[in-house]
């Protein structure tokens, strides 16, 4: 807790953490949201998991090209102009009663126009603190990220039990402009400065630590995204249970961040926090009530959001300064992605044989990556002597 301590007392740090976790409240429950708004709409989980993909896959095509033009056009302009075109596809979505192609449609429009705020904070990260800290930080962002899945999913149940699906997509589409708008207003934001890299697009891909840590992301969130329409589907639409199962998985997951937050990363780091998701999910195969879910689920999470921050460390202490937006976007590209497959797989398996069968799926995908992350450790770095000072670069300004 002392590194957490010293972490805060950095000057600003605090209120941005605050800011862009507003900002990205609604990642907590666009996925729940959108599945069961388009179930209500068109009547099969495989439909809704089509409509969720597109929304996960535009997001995921777009990422490292919309990370890139911030150098360009510079990080705010990015992030007014995709907020307004995301929340305009949304709010069609919400409010109108669409074919399932223009659903789709609409939903890849959002998802592409998404703005890029976990690229944009994971590179401010790196010029707000000492570089001894940036693993700790790591380490606490990605646990007080599941704040947002302790209580985006029992939001987003409890409003669809109160109005229905398609008034509390709305919610969380104002949500996300509110959210957009403080972060966008904080000046550390609007004071950034990306440099512009002198790399062709992908190329940074050809780094072995980042290219297996985008394959191995991919896996582990498809499998999460399995869970969770497992999840909805064993309890059913608007159930408050839903809700609580997830939130609980979230909650050993703000826990495991904390306790393994000052934990230094090693090329076995990634594989031994995946084992602990896989053993969760494994014991919730024939789990189908409230308490048997949750406890297997909250296992899992002790090892979710250590992973995730494991994932963060080593693009810091591996990927130059001016290429971080683009690496970090490729990262949330391979999660979208995995998250992509992971739905629609889980679709037509909750179709098949219900809810249990979402939960297989979530298991083989964290199977192999847990598999993955072993078979290439080499390709990790050791970060156990902290995260090595980034190159020079342009500056960056921050308030007095």
């Amino acid at each position: 807790m002392r590194l957490y301590a010293e972490v805060l007392r950095v000057p600003g740090l605090a209120r941005i953490i605050i800011v862009q976790l507003i900002a990205r409240f609604p990642t907590g429950m666009y996925s729940l949201g959108l599945l069961m708004h388009m179930e209500h709409e068109h009547g099969t989980y495989t439909a809704a998991g089509i409509v969720l993909a597109a929304f996960s896959v535009g997001m995921a095509l777009a990422g490292p090209f919309v990370t890139r033009l911030m150098a360009r056009f510079g990080t705010v302009a990015v992030l007014v102009t995709t907020t307004v075109i995301s929340v305009g596809a949304l709010y069609s979505i919400s409010t109108l009663s669409l074919p399932l192609w223009a659903d789709v449609l609409a939903g890849a429009i959002a998802g592409a126009a998404m703005p890029p705020i976990t690229p944009t904070v994971r590179t401010l990260y790196p010029r707000m603190v000492p570089q001894r800290l940036l693993s700790p930080l790591f380490s606490f962002d990605a646990a007080l990220q599941e704040i947002i899945w302790v209580f985006g999913p029992v939001l987003l149940v409890a409003l669809v039990a109160g109005l229905g699906t398609g008034p509390t997509l709305f919610v969380v589409l104002v949500i996300q402009a509110v959210g957009a708008a403080l972060f966008i207003l904080s000046p550390e934001v609007r004071r950034l400065r990306i440099p512009p890299t002198t790399r062709k697009l992908g190329r940074v891909l050809r780094k072995p630590p980042v290219l297996l840590s985008v394959v191995v992301s991919a896996m582990f969130i498809g499998g999460f995204s399995a869970v969770e329409a497992g999840v909805v589907a064993t309890f059913g639409e608007g159930a408050l249970e839903a809700g609580i199962v997830l939130g609980v998985s979230a909650m050993g997951s703000l826990i495991g961040g904390f306790a393994l937050g000052g934990r230094p990363i090693t090329p076995w780091s990634v594989a031994i926090r995946l084992t602990i998701v896989l053993v969760g999910m494994a014991i919730a195969l024939p789990m189908t009530e409230v308490v048997g879910l949750s406890i297997a689920l909250f296992i899992a999470g002790l090892g979710t959001a250590p992973a995730l921050a494991a994932f963060s460390a080593i693009i810091a202490g591996t990927v130059k300064f001016a290429d971080t937006p683009e690496a970090y976007a490729w990262i949330g590209t391979g999660q979208l992605l995995g998250a992509a497959v992971g739905s629609a797989v889980a679709g037509v398996a909750i179709d098949a044989i219900g809810g249990v069968g979402a939960v297989w799926v979530a298991v083989v995908m964290v199977a192999i990556a847990a598999a993955i992350a072993a078979i290439f450790r080499r390709h990790q770095p050791d970060l156990r002597h902290g995260i090595g000072e980034p190159p020079e670069t342009a500056p960056v300004e921050l308030p007095r």
